[in-house]
């Protein structure tokens, strides 16, 4: 009897396993594009192309006679010159390619032609001393924030339509990063705020895919170096071995790592190494030492992926939520990684269930929960964890739409999962 009982244990298991694979995945492919297209319109029919006057009310789209004063501002977040709306740009031209959809290419080019149509007015603005109009840091160019990101999105666009203004701002954005950004004594990119010389995760992603894809654009291995020499660099400070993560920061006036095995930290590090590797010459010297990097890293992240699917704010740390921005992060990057050949496809499972977790995150219109919002550096775990998530976050939307656009390449490819 008690063997009997076991053995209708085991079928009961076994029935439910399969139906629970095949009732979530009658046709992956139809369901990831219905999805995909839900989180991309919902962007692009609140993106109005337009400037607002605060005061008012009122919108334009034409700037040139519009005063130089105050309450003036791109109407929209999603036109804003920031650099999550560079990860955007380059999400929907991955998602055109990736549909066939010329519309969301359209999109992209839309959105980089928007700052530079508007460019005299907003400069004016800017020289003026006005601020907040969403295109600040466009003019600014004091941080990697500034350019990397979106510089990134101009450098996609440009290659699909190239235009003088586009390769002006490009050439200057590069000799900011090569030749300005503050550095370590080692060469390690750092910043100054909020304190002295600290390393921040987050800036490998925000210099990275830019010097990579200007390598692609001028062939000068230069750019190629620098990138690769960050990506090693980052790896030096940041790689905590006890834990197969990387920290948040290095406080190089003290010596020390920051506390956070943030996830969002560790994403923008693996999404600017896989983009490096996008770029890349496959004949490039430290090619295969990069794969080696970001294998280490991938494998480091499959012992933390929850049974969700998704991973925790603080990956380490299972009593902090479970957060969808780095988890759609990590999801593009291992489905890359595998559909690029530079990881055994039988990594493809975490990416599979990285998706259903990420999907499950995103609401009938479009809209995507559980985004940490902009979170800087801290000495405290307790800030971390208590970082609020808000609704359709900026900072998660073009990461989900990337994530999506792989993993369905995977079931196209046909590569099998063990449900």
């Amino acid at each position: 009897m008690k063997n009997s009982v076991n053995l209708l244990s085991i079928i009961v298991c076994v029935i439910g396993f399969n139906a629970f694979g095949q009732k979530n995945h009658p046709d992956p492919v139809q369901d990831i594009e219905r999805v995909l297209r839900n989180v991309a319109d919902n962007i692009v029919n609140n993106s109005t192309f337009k400037i607002i006057n605060k005061e008012t009310g009122k919108t334009f789209e034409n700037s040139q006679k519009l005063p130089v004063t105050a309450g003036y501002a791109a109407e929209s977040p999603y036109n804003e010159w920031k650099y999550w709306n560079g990860v955007s740009n380059i999400a929907f031209i991955t998602l055109g390619n990736q549909l066939d959809d010329n519309e969301y290419i359209k999109y992209a080019k839309r959105n980089v032609a928007f700052a530079f149509d508007h460019d005299p007015y907003f400069q004016k603005l800017y020289d003026s001393g006005i601020r907040k109009t969403g295109m600040d840091q466009k003019f600014r160019m004091s941080l990697l924030d500034d350019v990397g990101a979106m510089g990134a999105s101009v450098l996609a666009v440009h290659k699909l339509a190239p235009q003088e203004r586009y390769r002006k701002y490009l050439d200057n954005a590069a000799d900011y990063i090569m030749n300005k950004e503050k550095r370590l004594e080692d060469g390690t990119f750092c910043r100054t705020v909020p304190f002295e010389m600290t390393v921040w995760g987050d800036d490998l992603y925000m210099s990275v895919p830019f010097l990579a894809r200007m390598g692609a654009l001028t062939g000068e291995q230069k750019y190629f170096d620098e990138a690769t020499k960050q990506v090693l660099l980052f790896n030096k400070h940041l790689w905590n071995p006890q834990t197969n993560l990387f920290l948040h920061c290095w406080y190089d006036d003290i010596k020390q790592n920051g506390v956070a095995h943030w996830g969002r930290c560790n994403g923008w590090i693996i999404m600017a190494q896989v983009e490096l590797l996008s770029q890349l010459p496959v004949n490039y010297p430290k090619r295969e030492e990069l794969i080696q990097l970001l294998t280490r890293q991938i494998v480091g992240l499959s012992r933390y992926q929850d049974g969700s699917g998704l991973w925790h704010q603080l990956i380490d740390l299972e009593n902090t939520y479970l957060e969808t921005s780095a988890t759609a992060i990590f999801t593009y990057a291992i489905a890359k990684a595998i559909n690029e050949g530079w990881l055994d496809s039988r990594y493809a499972y975490i990416a599979a269930q990285g998706w259903e977790g990420v999907s499950s995150k995103i609401l009938a219109d479009g809209q995507v929960e559980g985004i940490c919002m902009g979170t800087g550096i801290n000495t405290s775990t307790y800030y971390y964890a208590n970082r609020p998530t808000l609704l359709n976050d900026i900072h998660g939307l073009g990461a989900t739409l990337l994530a999506g656009s792989e993993v369905m390449k995977l079931y196209q490819k046909g590569i099998k999962f063990n449900w």
